[in-house]
């Protein structure tokens, strides 16, 4: 959209029939504090810049791939895989590479055993069950603590599975703190820190995985190791950025982003060649993914107006038969590193210490309401003789919104329930749907019954009401993307 916004004429290629990349999926809130002020679903953070595009005309080609990537007349020319099965080049003077980032598989952390069924990366589990419908297994097993292998934990407990437990092999989660407190602290699933997964059992399917103790060293410690009886193993082991593309044609990685090496622009030792988000590196938060793009737009409009040529010019059809280029040379390399602005405290390098007793006086609590994640101490007064409630004191926040939490959460835990509902479209069998307002964590459970009674028609667009007043819990459920 800042390439369209700055005047130049754009073309999106879309890898997928619909755009939104992986936020379709994300079904859970948090995206969008820092750029929209406001805690937003995955799907809806995707659907305003949607809009935008559809609103700016820009032309999207969905369900294609981009084969290869090559210089011409000072440009770049693509040869893509249009969806009509046709081979096509489009050349224009400027290319965003956006092209996110990929999992790392059982096979990259070298697990022995088998390869049954069973075996996923968090992304493959989320989107079976979020896209999909369909459960990947009911006793889960989720190795690595990312923030993506966080949220599938929560979600597999809410649609149903036992997770037994996240194990991370460092002596610290890598997750963010909010995420730690979201989801696994609220529906007590266990954390093992400094402990990793060895082996998978299992032929057809897996029946169990051995879990061992890691050492100071880093590596297992096989004296002390045991069997865990499970049908699913989860993987939340890495990501890595997407650009195969670029270094077949011989653009070297940055060694400590693992992406290409950029300006400040976001353009590459390849002229012309611009690349952000997490194709770039990997983020955090989505917003700083925006932001990434929002600049690297900018400047490639900017090139491709100065050479005074179209962007992008006519398409043309091509022979199936396509030749392969590499090379090229690495002609300069700046580090580009985008600071977090909010960092975040420290997570102590033992199990979470925020389950206390709700009726003790002093609680601790990580705060979710912003990606901070404030550790917070809620002090309590006693109860006066009537049984008031006694005068509450928050400490650790670094905003109001942490002092708002921590009373709500010494008084009544609130939450906003995202999820999906049933659809009458087999093509599409699920659309994710949230809360209007947060609800009482306790009364989770028994909304999740009431939601899987519900079955939508088509017609409706992000923010449509689906149910009013859910189950009397005095919020609207509310969709999260068109339908």
């Amino acid at each position: 959209m800042a390439a369209s916004a700055a005047g130049a004429s754009c073309l999106l290629i879309e890898r997928e029939k619909r755009p939104g990349g992986i936020l379709k999926q994300c079904i859970h809130d948090g995206f969008g504090v820092l750029r929209y002020g406001e805690r937003l679903t995955g799907p809806e953070y995707a659907f305003r810049d949607v809009a935008r595009i559809r609103n700016a005309a820009v032309p999207v080609i969905p369900d294609a791939f981009v084969h290869s990537v090559e210089p011409s007349d000072g440009g770049w020319l693509l040869t893509v895989v249009t969806p009509e099965r046709a081979v096509e080049q489009i050349s224009g003077k400027s290319l965003v590479m956006a092209t996110g980032c990929r999992e790392r598989t059982d096979r990259q952390v070298l697990l022995h055993g088998d390869r049954p069924a069973g075996i996923f990366t968090a992304g493959q589990a989320q989107r079976l069950i979020n896209i999909d419908g369909v459960m990947p297994g009911r006793r889960a097993v989720i190795l690595g603590s990312g923030d993506i292998g966080l949220i599938m934990a929560r979600r597999l407990v809410l649609e149903g599975a036992e997770v037994i437990g996240v194990y991370e092999m460092k002596s610290r989660p890598s997750g963010l703190p909010r995420n730690i407190a979201a989801c696994l602290d609220d529906w007590d699933i266990p954390l093992h820190l400094s402990t990793t997964v060895t082996e998978v059992h299992g032929s057809a399917r897996v029946e169990a995985v051995t879990v061992c103790a890691v050492g100071p060293d880093g590596q297992p410690d096989r004296r002390d190791s045991r069997r865990v009886a499970c049908d699913t193993l989860i993987l939340s082991v890495g990501l890595i950025p997407e650009n195969d593309i670029l270094i077949d044609r011989g653009l070297e990685p940055d060694p400590v982003t693992n992406g290409p090496a950029v300006d400040q622009k976001r353009e590459s030792a390849f002229p012309g060649v611009f690349v952000c988000g997490n194709a770039l590196h990997v983020y955090d938060l989505v917003d700083y993914v925006s932001e990434c793009g929002s600049i690297a737009g900018t400047a490639a409009a900017r090139r491709a107006l100065a050479a005074s040529v179209p962007m992008v010019p006519a398409r043309t059809r091509v022979p199936a038969r396509i030749p392969v280029h590499t090379g090229g040379e690495l002609v300069y390399q700046v580090p580009q590193i985008l600071e977090t602005a909010f960092p975040g405290p420290p997570v102590s390098s033992g199990p979470p210490a925020f389950r206390m007793n709700p009726m003790a006086e002093t609680l601790r609590r990580i705060c979710t309401a912003c990606p901070r994640g404030c550790e917070l101490s809620i002090v309590r007064a006693s109860p006066g003789e009537t049984g008031e409630t006694g005068e509450i004191t928050v400490t650790g926040n670094q905003c109001r919104k942490g002092d708002e939490y921590g009373r709500q959460e010494a008084i009544r835990p609130m939450r906003i329930l995202t999820t999906t509902v049933r659809t009458s479209d087999r093509s599409r069998p699920r659309l994710p749907v949230r809360t209007s307002a947060a609800v009482p964590l306790s009364e989770i459970r028994s909304l999740l019954r009431a939601i899987d009674a519900i079955t939508v028609e088509p017609g409706l667009t992000c923010g449509s009401i689906v149910a009013a007043n859910l189950a009397g819990c005095g919020a609207n459920l509310i969709a999260t993307d068109e339908f």
